[in-house]
């Protein structure tokens, strides 16, 4: 049976595959595991994003929460960083987001944070998943005065502006931003911020009605931010994506800048202040080959881990260092937060234009992006992760990497959230990788479906 936790938590369909019964599971055992240690009553906070599911999934596990005698705090629409945040701040035991990140409306997630504001370990996971699986036994839910109760806090968003307000205080007076809330949980957080700043904002798709997040906007559609960038001549737009956990940037002429890019702007400018802990940034594998290349430039050594911000984030509290992330534009500035923050990444991107007084697209040129093709093949989710046992899909991969030894190179994992194997090639012809990983995606699928 596949593993219920991903690389970002429980995801799946609001109501089929992400049921209530099993969000109340989740709040029971996950409340049970994370705070069985405690001697006072526990306390959970607790936050969604704008999906119309959230009120009924966050309902259901703080009923869970409450049936096993802790309490919840629900705060409301929050991006995922400021849950971390809040339960840091308010020393509470755990912390609880539901969303389903960048994707669609109709999916859903629940992800915890431990009282120290990270995302749990694989270990903890399997601890909640056991419990579940064998039905909670062994644990008595309390009666009368020992069941929890929920309180609900939603001026708490604000001490999260203040902490982002105080974390990097740029002044952006005169400086014309677009940003793209991605009709998610920064509509307000980050309006808010950047409006206090002092930036010319405009802002777009700040209307969520439970239905539209991530839909057509954010940053994982990036066309209209792009042409209303160069409309409006400003300076830098900024997309977030449903729970505001990455942030991607676009120059004033429109052009991408990704989570790579904004890493080695941002990497380099620390290390010239001397911020850099080890003059190292880490990444995952699937980082592009032009990062590797700025380090070896710029006297900047880079750690690559395995895909998912979690293993980023493990590498960086195991070895000291300070900033590392995803080409998505999942960044983590360990120093502020513990975890990705898009507008956090989105400030700190802003005080290196402002203190060098250089254009987006010049700080960009730091690196130089390598073509990349990444191409979804659609499979069982129960399936994913086994692709390499069907020996025809073996052999068309290292057919493709002997073509490319030594001019590219060919990745291809199953994704931690969804039920996609991503095929990805990097070479120098833009048009014959994606042509190669396209005949990889399509075999990958008809075999595997």
């Amino acid at each position: 049976m596949a593993r219920m936790f991903g690389t970002d938590g429980v995801r799946g369909i609001a109501g089929s595959e992400l049921t209530i019964e099993l969000a109340t599971k989740l709040g029971q055992a996950g409340a049970y595991v994370l705070t069985k240690e405690q001697e006072h009553q526990a306390t959970i906070i607790v936050g969604c994003d704008t999906r119309i599911s959230g009120g009924m999934l966050a309902s259901a596990l703080m009923a869970g929460i409450c049936s096993v005698g802790a309490n919840a705090i629900f705060v409301g629409v929050m991006p995922t960083p400021a849950i971390a945040y809040l339960t840091r701040k308010h020393k509470v035991d755990a912390g609880v987001v539901i969303s389903a990140s960048h994707n669609p409306m109709e999916f859903n997630g629940i992800k915890f944070f431990n009282g120290d504001g990270y995302k749990l370990s694989d270990e903890l996971e399997d601890e909640i998943e056991a419990l579940i699986k064998n039905n909670m036994k062994d644990v008595t839910l309390p009666i009368g005065s020992g069941v929890g109760k929920i309180d609900y806090r939603f001026d708490l968003r604000d001490e999260y502006v203040s902490f982002m307000e105080k974390c990097v205080p740029v002044d952006l007076t005169g400086m014309k931003i677009v940003i793209d809330c991605a009709e998610g949980a920064s509509h307000y957080t980050s309006v808010k911020t950047l409006t206090d700043l002092g930036a010319e904002l405009v802002a777009i798709h700040t209307d969520p009605d439970g239905t539209n997040i991530n839909a057509n906007c954010g940053s994982t559609h990036m066309d209209e931010l792009k042409a209303r960038v160069v409309y409006e001549k400003a300076a830098v737009g900024l997309a977030f994506d449903g729970d505001a956990d990455r942030m991607l940037a676009v120059d004033e002429h429109g052009n991408l800048v990704d989570g790579d890019q904004i890493m080695a702007i941002c990497g380099n400018y620390m290390k010239k202040k001397g911020k850099l802990k080890k003059d190292t940034i880490v990444v995952t594998v699937m980082t592009n080959l032009g990062f590797t290349l700025m380090g070896q430039k710029e006297g900047i050594h880079i750690e690559k881990t395995k895909v998912g911000d979690r293993y980023v984030l493990e590498n960086m509290r195991e070895n000291g260092y300070n900033i590392g992330g995803e080409q998505s534009g999942h960044v983590i500035f360990l120093d502020d937060n513990t975890t990705g923050d898009g507008l956090l990444s989105a400030l700190h991107l802003l005080e290196v234009m402002v203190e060098t007084g250089k254009p987006l697209s010049e700080l960009a040129g730091i690196m130089e992006v390598l073509p990349q093709a990444l191409i979804n093949a659609k499979v069982p989710n129960h399936k994913k992760e086994n692709f390499m046992e069907y020996q025809e899909i073996a052999d068309a991969i290292a057919e493709v990497e002997k073509k490319f030894n030594g001019e590219g190179r060919v990745l291809i994992r199953p994704s931690g959230t969804e039920p996609l194997v991503r095929v990805m090639i990097e070479g120098k012809d833009q048009r014959v990788i994606e042509e190669e990983a396209k005949k990889l995606a399509e075999l990958i699928t008809k075999i595997m479906l």
